[in-house]
């Protein structure tokens, strides 16, 4: 950074400064041209080596039976495939098996998700015995002649290329099929063999993909410090070579840098406003996620999809900072903390560095400095305030840019060396950093002059340029420090193949996702991009026009505007086209703003034609971004006014009047044009008068920016008043701050066991155990009246309604281009179907562990005529306090008030309260009638809550009425009897030590909740289950983390079985917050508890090319 760029004035880039004379001569010049040439080569081939030199790999096998035992493990595999599996097992063991079969040995249990068409068996039937991988029998041999005698042992060894299995002993048994796609996926080892089976000759093995798992060798080490000590010396000499010509050093910082003044005030103070209210960013949990696995696992994976490929190239050092700062704690307001940081020293660079580069009028009119500002905080409260690399790359370029500029006045190299250094590792944080490096190649014309003078001076270009590769390459200690080349190249093809994956001509992809009525694409995203692009355009048709903006200099005006441009060609590049990106945009487009008050007030200001049409243009714009909906991520969206929709007022919306404005403003500017020529010049006569117009002119800027500033503060403050007391962004973040760090966890009520709440119906006495005879409750429930409700009148099928989301939400799997994707699912346990009969002789499977022998069930599926169910009277809890809800779990579909208060047609569900009499066996009723909150989705089993605050003070029992009116075939509803959830939080039933999947979208919001881990390539499986609004989790979490996407969910669901846990949101009832899903491995006919396997690991040396034998088994690619 320039010390003081105000006072030395913009350089003229043509003109090399003049030398004091040769220096080739001078002893110690000489001396420094070969420390620098030498230092700066050894640096640079120390770090050029970093990919191919070895690290140690932690190798892992999985062996089977374990202990001296048969009984069943589970070891699910990141890479859902391992590199091989060998198994040997005796043939007579088959007679051990049930007559009617049962399975020798699997790598997935037999129940889960397309187990048959994932995993590897060995399995017997009662005619044959079979072995079986990803649905294609490899051999198969009569069970009768292999348990006879015939057979001695079955051999199996599936890997890469092929799968090879024998009955040996057997005539004609040995099968080979040569196929890449067979290699199983393994989640464990099972049978249903006896426990107390001898182990004897049963021997299974699983070569586990570990490759990722590695650390720096000794070699490797050497290489690294030997290449930053090198570097060190050979930047130290080329400072020495810069210093002959003749000038002294300037200060780093001026003593000015740190004054503050009211734009800094203004800035910095809503920065630490929005740091505690502002809305986060998307990928917040995703990032959280990954950088507190990153420990365990030994390097930084992609946690939630490739198959925990690590991020290299690209992540480090930025994520590696967040592990570390994941040591302390995990709350929000402290994980942000880099992004402010950032933010801070990224306005501090603008207003310091950057507007006085640009030329005094930059940096000394105040509208100009505002625009600046009111742009830098658009862009960053809508795109940086969370774990994102953005900030950190905005940052990046600045101070690329301000090197490159140093550089270039003082025509010294080092800075240049800086700039490189910067840009390097902020192309390493993320591949938008290619941002930093556009800084670098526009400055490359005006350094190539200065090498070549410079070079010519002391007698070696060389000298000159060793450092600045030595700078260079030192970035390849993030991207190969821990990783070898082949690793790399590996986890590049898995994501490629797996996809996202863009090609560069569907760059425009990114700015249809902008325009999108989506979070990606709201009001709070799209206006500052389009402000940007409007001051972009208006500078270059300037200088095109003029040849500079009046009052800025020529050199760096093109400079900054190459970077902008640069960046939008860079970006092309870039595989994914989410709109986040544009973070990076922050700090140089506030700097872009800057330059674009400047050019709007010198062509403004001499006709009023002109101002009228550029606010024309800034109220079009205007009206293009609050076409968008106030849309905020997740939880960030709680209360905030107009978040699914664009911002309206009594049904007439804002773009709409902002479009008739413009409209009017730009007629109005056609007459101005018509009547120019017949009037005298409109452009003031005095300096004040003129200084006035160009501020009045170029004010839009400042005003449109500013106003979006304060209309997301206000928006997060309604949001909040609106929500209170329940939960929002700001409550957890000052809850965090004031030592309760758990945020969501605590706010969100759970109910671990349905069955504990049962009301108790009126007339009946619970017996010693606190339980209500069976056939009492089967008759409470239709005590009232029952007219064409039935114990199985509830639909087969229970699909949720298809959701259908615009495209352009982040990490989801939908195709670029595309129309609105529809997205299926439900949560676990929720879609019907037959289960065991229950205690009305109901044969519907109920949800949420609901107990059928004490649960009954009664629906009005497929009844002939209207329907109509009165249940008998049940006592409420006389502790209300404890119990703030009433929950009637239900399905069909049902009439509701949503959250905006408007009713969604269904059939008529109503909670009944009543006050007993003298007798207690007969009640009045009391109050009105109560229309139960229903979260969705129709037609699932889901549970309809009645806060307990609305019911009657002096009420003491309830009831519920159902009435059904409507013949209609998907027109019904189905209850189940009312309950007092016995409720606990998240936190409580959690905790803090056991593993969960917690979904990248609610990470962030459940900071106390540990993800599950991994090592070695082998995951820990998870407990629990965390999931966002359901919106969402089938739009995005679901089909992120699946099977086909490499995700943990394709091995969870097929180790394990999912049950729905119910839970609600304190104070907030009415709200999809999300849900919870509990986990309980899958089992064989053992019937023991699956345990976690013990893993074998070793350690191995390996050259930055050596690969495994096979690549990582992509089952679905592109």
């Amino acid at each position: 950074m320039s010390a003081s760029p105000a006072a030395n004035g913009p350089a003229d880039d043509r003109t090399p400064a003049p030398a004091p004379g040769p220096a080739s001569t001078d002893p110690r010049v000489a001396r420094l041209r070969v420390v620098a040439i030498v230092s700066g080569l050894i640096g640079a081939l120390c770090f050029l080596a970093l990919p191919f030199l070895p690290v140690s790999q932690t190798t892992s096998t999985v062996h089977w039976p374990q202990n001296g035992s048969v009984e069943s493990v589970s070891a699910p595999l990141m890479a859902h495939s391992p590199q091989s599996v060998t198994a040997t097992l005796p043939c007579a063991l088959v007679g051990d098996l049930p007559e009617d079969g049962g399975i020798l040995l699997s790598t997935v249990p037999a129940g889960g998700e397309e187990a048959g068409e994932r995993g590897l068996f060995v399995r017997a039937s009662a005619e044959t015995v079979d072995v079986v991988t990803r649905g294609r029998v490899i051999a198969s041999m009569p069970r009768d002649e292999v348990a006879g005698g015939a057979c001695s042992q079955i051999t199996v060894m599936a890997g890469p290329t092929h799968v090879e299995a024998d009955f040996v002993g057997m005539d004609d048994a040995a099968r080979l099929v040569e196929s890449p796609t067979l290699r199983p996926m393994v989640v464990g080892l099972y049978s249903d063999l006896p426990t107390d089976t001898a182990p004897d000759g049963i021997d299974v093995a699983v070569e586990v993909d570990s490759r990722f798992t590695t650390e720096p060798t000794v070699l490797k080490w050497i290489a690294i410090v030997l290449g930053l000590v090198a570097t060190a010396v050979a930047l130290w000499a080329l400072h020495g070579l810069d210093q002959t010509d003749g000038r002294r050093d300037r200060r780093f910082l001026p003593r000015s840098w740190f004054r503050l003044r009211a734009p800094d005030v203004a800035v910095i103070g809503t920065l630490g406003i929005w740091h505690v209210v502002g809305g986060n960013t998307s990928d917040d949990g995703y990032i959280l996620s990954m950088a507190r696995a990153a420990d365990p696992a030994g390097y930084m994976a992609n946690y939630y999809r490739w198959y925990g490929v690590p991020e290299s190239p690209f992540g480090s050092p930025y994520y590696d900072l967040l592990t570390l700062f994941s040591h302390v704690s995990t709350a929000s307001p402290w994980m942000r903390l880099p992004a402010l940081i950032a933010a801070i020293l990224c306005w501090l660079v603008i207003s310091r560095e950057v507007l006085p580069r640009l030329g005094r009028a930059a940096r000394t009119t105040p509208v100009v400095v505002w625009s600046s500002a009111a742009v830098f905080l658009a862009f960053w409260m809508a795109y940086n305030n969370g774990l994102r690399p953005e900030p950190v790359i905005a940052l990046g370029a600045l101070l690329t840019w301000t090197s490159v500029e140093r550089a270039i006045a003082t025509r010294r190299i080092l800075p240049f060396a800086v700039a490189v250094i910067i840009a390097s590792f902020s192309l390493a944080t993320g591949p938008t950093g290619l941002m930093a490096v556009a800084a670098l190649v526009m400055g490359l014309r005006p350094m190539v002059r200065t090498v070549v003078v410079r070079g010519r001076r002391i007698g070696s270009h060389l000298a000159l340029l060793a450092p600045v590769l030595a700078a260079g390459t030192m970035v390849l200690i993030s991207v190969f420090g821990v990783q070898s080349l082949a690793s790399v190249l590996e986890a590049i093809r898995v994501r490629g193949e797996i996809g996202p994956n863009h090609s560069w001509f569907e760059e425009f992809v990114r700015y249809y996702y902008l325009m999108q009525p989506t979070v990606d694409g709201g009001l709070p995203r799209r206006l500052p991009v389009l402000l940007v692009l409007l001051c972009l355009v208006v500078v270059i048709a300037t200088v095109l026009r003029r040849g500079k903006v009046p009052g800025a200099a020529v050199g760096p005006t093109w400079r900054l505007v190459g970077v902008v441009v640069g960046t939008a060609f860079f970006m092309m590049f870039s595989p994914t086209k989410w709109t986040h990106h544009f973070g990076v945009y922050a700090g140089i487009g506030g700097a872009i703003a800057a330059l674009g008050a400047l050019a709007i007030a010198a062509s403004a200001v001499r006709t009023a034609r002109n101002r009228t049409v550029f606010l024309g243009i800034t109220l079009m714009v205007l009206a293009l971004g609050f076409a968008g909906p106030n849309g905020w991520w997740y939880v960030s969206s709680f209360g905030i006014p107009w978040w699914d929709k664009a911002p309206s007022v009594r049904g007439i919306e804002a773009s709409g009047v902002l479009l008739l404005l413009a409209v009017i403003t730009f007629a109005y500017a056609g007459w101005q044009h018509l009547r120019q020529d017949y009037i005298g010049s409109t452009a003031p006569r005095t300096s004040e008068g003129r200084r006035r117009m160009r501020t009045l002119a170029a004010a839009p800027i400042a005003v449109v920016a500013g106003l979006l500033v304060v209309f997301n503060v206000a928006s997060f403050a309604k949001g909040l008043t609106k929500q209170f007391p329940a939960y929002t962004i700001a409550e957890g973040n000052l809850s965090a701050i004031a030592g309760d760090p758990c945020m969501l966890a605590d706010e969100v009520l759970v109910e671990p066991d349905a069955n504990a709440g049962m009301l108790v119906p009126l007339g009946s006495e619970p017996g010693p155990d606190g339980t209500v005879p069976p056939e009492e409750l089967a008759a409470a429930i239709e005590a009232g009246e029952n007219t064409g409700f039935s114990p199985d009148g509830v639909a087969p099928d229970l699909s949720a309604d298809a959701v259908v989301t615009d495209a352009g939400a982040a990490n989801t799997t939908t195709e670029p281009g595309g129309g609105p994707s529809v997205s299926t699912g439900e949560s676990a346990g929720t879609s019907g179907g037959q289960g065991a009969r229950g205690v009305n002789d109901s044969t519907v499977a109920l949800p949420f562990g609901l107990d059928p022998a004490t649960t009954p069930v009664l629906g009005s599926h497929a009844s002939p005529g209207e329907a109509r169910l009165e249940t008998g009277w049940y006592r409420l809890p006389e502790n209300r306090e404890d119990h703030p809800l009433l929950v009637v779990s239900a399905a069909g579909r049902i009439g509701r008030f949503d959250s905006d208060g408007l009713y969604r047609y269904g059939q008529d569900v109503t909670v009944e309260f009543g006050r007993t009499g003298g007798d207690g066996a007969t009640a009045e009723l009391v109050g009105e009638p109560v229309v139960p909150f229903d979260i969705g989705p129709a037609p699932s089993w889901r549970n309809l809550r009645v806060d307990m605050d609305d019911v009657p003070a002096d009420a003491d029992v309830m009831r519920v009425i159902v009435r059904d009116g409507d013949l209609t075939p998907d027109q019904w509803a189905a209850i189940t009897p009312p309950r007092a959830p016995e409720l606990q939080t998240v936190q409580e039933m959690i905790g803090s030590d056991v593993p969960v999947l917690v979904d990248w979208a609610v990470s962030l919001q459940f900071p106390c909740q540990r993800p599950f881990e991994h090592h070695a390539g082998v995951a820990e499986p998870p407990r629990y289950r965390i999931l966002p609004d359901r919106p969402l989790a089938v739009s995005s979490t679901d089909t992120w983390q699946s099977y086909e996407g490499g995700g943990p969910l394709g091995w969870i669901e097929t180790g394990q079985r999912a049950r729905t846990i119910p839970s609600y949101m304190v104070d907030d009832w009415n709200r999809d917050w999300g849900s919870i899903e509990a986990y309980t491995p899958l089992g064989t006919y053992q019937r023991t508890p699956v345990r976690p396997a013990e893993v074998t690991t070793d350690t191995q040396s390996r050259w930055g090319w050596w690969r495994p034998e096979g690549p990582i088994f992509v089952t679905n690619p592109r």
